[in-house]
């Protein structure tokens, strides 16, 4: 799971969303600039591009903004642009863990945010390779859920294109695969005209740990700090709420 938005209450305010939706912009840019550096401006000419201004653009991200992202990362107005992956490792509450995924022009920087931020809100930072085995790379895709379409069509659209596995979410259906078998799972929901996002590659927990409500405030307040850093592209983690769990913590707002 990336983030924790599946665990989001509902009574953000305002200022909130709008932040997280700002954050949302942030990283499909950045994605539209490292793509035009590694591949040029050319969408036609550039896969890697053409798909991240389609994620973007389905993303309601606008249109002068991916332009000029375009421009940036191909050096075409002056400015450099260099970005570096880098993951982290962090542990929080009840035997909970993050996985810490930057996309970063300052890796100093980001170090010490992602520190800071981790500390301040009651996680401690993991020694490298602590957390990190608790996770797979996986190809992720989010099934829009629309009437009468059921678990079983999507699985049936996607088999053949090397679907592990199907699973239904509050909101979607997660298309499951080995991150290589992406591109094709892409094709064949096109072809089945299934609306689809986040279809992405992610760090997938294989096992679980459930938190109590005291656990799960406390989680969350953590994953917040997190992914309000510029630099934190996503943030994966080994965590269910469970919906009684989250129930409390509506109640307790």
């Amino acid at each position: 799971m990336s983030g924790h938005s599946k665990w989001a209450t509902t009574k953000h305010k305002k200022a909130a969303i709008d932040a997280k939706r700002a954050k949302a912009f942030a990283k499909y840019i950045k994605g539209i600039e490292v793509a035009a550096r590694m591949g040029g401006p050319d969408v036609a000419g550039n896969p890697a591009l053409d798909l991240a201004v389609s994620k973007a653009k389905k993303n309601s991200v606008p249109n002068d903004n991916i332009d000029r992202a375009i421009k940036r990362g191909a050096g075409l107005t002056g400015e450099v642009v260099d970005y570096s992956e880098i993951l982290y490792e962090a542990r929080g509450p009840q035997g909970s863990a993050l996985y810490i995924e930057c996309l970063t022009d300052n890796k100093n920087r980001a170090a010490a945010d992602v520190r800071t931020a981790v500390t301040r809100s009651g996680g401690t930072m993991a020694d490298p390779g602590s957390v990190s085995f608790m996770f797979e790379r996986k190809g992720v895709a989010e099934v829009a859920k629309k009437d009468g379409l059921t678990e079983d069509d999507v699985l049936m659209a996607v088999l053949d294109a090397g679907a592990d596995e199907v699973k239904e979410e509050d909101e979607v259906f997660e298309v499951i695969s080995e991150a290589s078998d992406l591109p094709e799972i892409r094709k064949a929901l096109d072809a089945a005209e299934l609306e689809y996002n986040n279809d992405d590659p992610q760090f997938r927990p294989t096992m679980t740990v459930d938190l109590d409500a005291d656990g799960a405030k406390k989680f969350l307040k953590l994953a917040d700090a997190i992914e309000a850093l510029d630099d934190v592209q996503n943030v994966y983690s080994n965590v269910e709420i469970s919906p009684e769990v989250m129930a409390q913590l509506e109640d307790a707002e």
